[in-house]
């Protein structure tokens, strides 16, 4: 199995950003998928988006695609969420997740009941 951590959460103000981490441990880094998720209080987990197992290949979802940029470094087993231009809206605890990807190479999964393995999470507060 593999383990997650996340780290670079943090208060900022709108309008600025913060660039997060998931750092993994464990089995070969590259066969998994990995997948950004957030949980603010009193909602559901929301997917966020997800980088192939190459890296060539990301999905995000609408609300952040031009703001969140996902990359991944599987020589150093990371995967990094780069967000900027951040909005109150965007404050929530935020997950990284993994799971073997399987099938096409640019395989990407998208709900939370797919992944296999999570991190604990690190707070993102955006002030107005």
């Amino acid at each position: 199995q593999v383990q997650l951590v996340e780290s670079g959460g943090g208060l900022v103000q709108a309008g600025e950003s913060l660039r997060l981490s998931c750092l993994a441990s464990g089995r070969t880094f590259s066969n998994y998928v990995v997948g950004w998720f957030r949980q603010a209080p009193g909602k559901e987990r929301e997917f966020v988006g997800a980088i192939s197992r190459s890296g060539l290949t990301t999905y995000s979802k609408d609300s952040v695609k031009g703001r969140f940029t996902i990359s991944r470094d599987n020589a150093k087993d990371t995967v990094a969420l780069q967000m900027n231009n951040l909005a109150p809206e965007d404050t929530a605890v935020y997950f990284c997740a993994a799971k073997v990807g399987t099938g096409y190479s640019g395989s990407l999964y998208s709900t939370k009941e797919d992944y296999d393995y999570w991190g604990q999470g690190t707070q993102v507060t955006i002030s107005s």
